[in-house]
């Protein structure tokens, strides 16, 4: 059995919101010790009559590894937008050690012969953790839901049409009541989709001059409205995939206050960037939902801080290079961000605007509660999940180095702070930067 020690490092624990300098002790896939500088740790070694294998950190941050919600994978269908290898790769190289996959494939997830196929692929191909996530109507087409109790036998840990907004209230309402019944999470897309129908940006000053087709604001507010009222009529655990915009936060925030099972997401790109950085077409800064102003950006990291927004998610969505290389209205919407993520979110630290427990809190821990799992916390009988980065390291991003086989990333260029130097999954070392 190898052991495995990590030492001289400062350690993130978003469970009990500290940072300090330990070392961690990991046997058989899990973290047994968590050692302080005043543990001394050769006496115990010698006492256990163990010797194992030493990491030295050099003072850098070991954090558990992050859990991202809502990752799309080419298979089946666009697999050479991206594979579970290559996606594997590009999440340990991005400290991500659990994958949560949505099931908007080619065909889509919505039966558990498909999902089965997903499980074995990703047990294959990938070094990290991969859970899927299943579709909740056939085809994602809003009409009959799926066959939800044998998709969760079959491992789906969540149901989602992504932005396949289910219209019709009578399908939801029934779905959200049969997945109360299975202590099923729904995880929905809060958008009008009369509204939002066509649109690539956000409606304002900036569209008007950009002559683009635009979405108001109000129309996440409405589609979360919607979605909270059949919450209280079902009872359903729900979570609201990204929140961003100001005008849903009341909203989400009286659904807590009234006691609902519900949790809200929001992604990387809308705490990072704003309209404006779409600047002369720049397709690929088009993502789903349009990047927003920047009182709404300042407005989601607010609640974030606060803890409104329980969750961050890189919201991976691999294009090919024929697929934004048109016109702004005509392009693909989505940008990778497994191996981005980290590096990018590091500016919110670096700026002072979130602490790192915090991102924590939002890349690990919350995502893992919410799915009932035991990883994404450094404490002792945990899995041996985790992330050691250095914060301070300066890098320019080159979206053609990135492990991804879709270069589509609008942080080409860019210059960060921040870099991944190790990742474990398990107790496994999968990532050595």
């Amino acid at each position: 059995m190898t052991v495995t020690l990590i030492h001289n490092a400062r350690l993130i624990d978003p469970e009990a919101d500290t940072i300090t300098p330990g070392a961690v002790l990991i046997e058989a896939g899990k973290i047994t010790e968590i050692l302080t500088q005043d543990v001394d740790i050769e006496e115990m070694f010698r006492a256990r009559n163990i010797s194992p294998d030493r990491v030295d950190a050099g003072n850098a941050f070991l954090a558990p590894g992050i859990v991202d919600i809502g990752v799309k994978v080419g298979e089946p269908g666009e697999r050479h937008k991206e594979s579970y290898g290559s996606a594997g790769q590009a999440a340990a190289a991005g400290g991500v050690t659990t994958m949560v996959t949505r099931p908007d494939t080619l065909p889509c997830i919505d039966t558990p012969e498909s999902l089965e196929f997903i499980r074995r692929r990703a047990m294959e191909e990938a070094p990290v953790n991969v859970l899927p996530m299943a579709a909740l109507t056939k085809g994602r087409e809003g009409r009959e839901m799926t066959e939800i109790g044998f998709l969760m036998d079959a491992g789906a840990v969540a149901f989602t049409d992504c932005t396949h907004v289910v219209t019709d209230t009578k399908v939801l309402s029934r779905a959200m009541t049969y997945a109360r019944s299975l202590g099923a999470l729904i995880i929905g897309h809060p958008q009008d989709p009369g509204l939002s129908k066509g649109a690539s940006v956000t409606s304002g000053k900036f569209a008007t001059l950009r002559g683009l087709p635009a979405v108001t604001a109000m129309a996440e507010r409405m589609g979360l409205d919607r979605d909270i009222a059949l919450i209280e009529m079902t009872g359903v655990r729900y979570h609201a995939d990204k929140i961003t915009t100001a005008r849903a936060l009341p909203a989400l925030e009286r659904a807590k206050a009234n006691g609902f099972d519900v949790t809200a997401g929001t992604s990387m790109h809308h705490l990072t960037l704003n309209e404006m950085d779409v600047a002369d077409y720049r397709t690929f800064f088009k993502v789903t939902p349009p990047l927003r102003s920047e009182e709404d950006r300042q407005a989601i990291v607010e609640a974030v801080r606060s803890g409104l927004i329980d969750i961050i998610g890189s919201y991976h969505s691999p294009q090919d290079e024929e697929s934004k290389r048109l016109p702004f209205e005509e392009a693909a919407s989505g940008a990778v961000g497994l191996e981005t993520m980290l590096p990018v979110l590091l500016r919110l630290y670096h700026g002072g605007e979130l602490d790192l427990t915090t991102l924590f809190r939002a890349l690990s821990y919350n995502p893992a509660r919410r799915l009932g799992l035991d990883c994404g916390r450094i404490a002792k009988g945990a899995p041996a999940d985790l992330v050691l980065f250095d914060a301070d390291k300066p890098i320019v991003l080159d979206r053609f180095k990135l492990r991804s086989k879709s270069k589509n990333t609008p942080f080409d260029g860019a210059r960060l702070q921040g870099r991944v130097l190790g990742t474990w999954v398990g107790g496994r070392r999968v990532f050595e930067g």
